[in-house]
């Protein structure tokens, strides 16, 4: 998700914080008093990620797709371990997806400092409203003219690689459709009755514009520097396997899609704006999670761990996560970047990541041992 290239994380305080940031350490304000939450059931989606939120912070990418190509290798893991249902949690953009398809969970959250990132799932929320098959959904991300006399079968049955060719030789959308599908985007993000500003939609829209212009050579990217060229286009990340060499992103196939589709317009994916070394947001979602009787299954946390490291901050992420109600054998899911240098053990040959998962009570004990990051990444 986040480039390990060693530099300090650069943050400043979001214009809507109130609260301290993963990166001060000293005085630290007093967490705010819990806010009671209402009876499951009568809260909507857009109060609840508000409930459930801290204010925001900043970090220097957008963060539009994953750099993690080896994001699919867990998959493998979670199908070993047979991790499945309870409550997900995730940090960043679309490959949680992949991750919930793979877990089925009867809720997910998906928490990240950037309140951008928020926005940007609501962003996807609203094209999975608006798209009944893959190829729609691929086409209205990506600003392409779909056919509307394919045969009705073919969005079901087409291989992954083939949709992924179709899409490629698609033309763009003139400038009237393209102003119709924003049209159809902003009502679907209205609907969800979340508290957006002009500047929020303006940034749905820039989001909305770099996967129309760039399609699916779209690549992660970081502020005023180009993508590192290891980083894997979006098309990539569609068509990446898992160990065993089974396409398993949230597109492989219609019935996944269809799955994560309903999921969505269920309301049971909630984005949630918080520092996981925070006051506030994981405790909140810990809260809810047990007034709903759910337990963790699956977290992922792609490399922010590394952050916290550096901020000095970690020791709080992992009581964080001991407030959570976590269920037995579950899992964290995380990212880990050797770029190519030094070899990990579940590293596969071409890949820049990879992907770890390690249970619960094996990372509270490493914890407990006070090891480093890198320790921590080989324990």
């Amino acid at each position: 998700m986040l480039p390990t290239d060693g530099r300090r994380l650069r943050r400043r305080m979001a214009p809507t914080v109130m609260l301290t940031l993963v990166g001060l350490v000293g005085c630290r304000e007093a967490p705010p008093p819990p806010v009671e939450a209402p009876p499951a059931g009568e809260e909507s989606l857009a109060q609840l990620s508000a409930r459930l939120s801290e204010p925001g912070g900043y970090f220097d990418t957008d963060n539009l797709i994953s750099n993690e190509t080896s994001y699919l290798h867990a998959v493998s893991d979670l199908d070993s371990l047979s991790i499945g249902g309870g409550a997900y949690i995730g940090v960043g953009p679309g490959q949680n997806f992949s991750y919930i398809t793979a877990v089925r969970p009867e809720v997910a959250f998906i928490i990240d400092i950037r309140r951008d990132n928020a926005l940007h799932h609501l962003l996807y929320k609203a094209l999975f409203r608006i798209s009944p098959t893959r190829l729609d959904y691929l086409a209205h991300l990506t600003g392409v003219s779909a056919p509307k006399d394919r045969p009705a079968d073919l969005d079901r049955t087409e291989p992954l690689e083939a949709l992924i060719q179709r899409v490629d030789a698609l033309p763009p959308l003139g400038m009237e459709a393209l102003e119709e599908l924003r049209h159809r985007i902003r009502e679907a993000v209205l609907s969800t009755g979340m508290d957006l500003s002009d500047d929020d939609m303006e940034t749905i829209w820039r989001f909305h514009e770099e996967f129309v212009s760039q399609g699916l050579d779209l690549r992660f990217s970081s502020h005023y520097r180009s993508p590192q060229p290891y980083y894997p286009t979006l098309r990539r990340l569609f068509l990446e396997r898992d160990r065993q060499g089974r396409q398993r992103s949230y597109l492989a196939s219609e019935a996944d899609f269809l799955f994560l589709r309903a999921f969505q317009e269920e309301d049971r994916l909630v984005p949630v704006v918080g520092d996981l070394a925070g006051p506030r947001a994981l405790k909140a979602i810990g809260a809810y999670l047990r007034g709903r009787g759910l337990d963790v299954t699956a977290f992922y946390t792609s490399n922010v761990e590394f952050y916290l490291y550096q901020d000095a901050s970690f020791g709080r992420f992992v009581d964080n996560v001991g407030s959570l109600p976590l269920a037995d054998g579950g899992v964290l899911i995380r990212s880990y970047f050797n770029r190519f240098r030094r070899g990990h053990p579940r590293t596969l040959p071409g890949y820049a990541s990879t992907q770890l998962v390690q249970t619960f009570d094996a990372f509270h004990e490493a914890a407990a041992d006070g090891v480093s990051y890198t320790a921590l990444m080989f324990r």
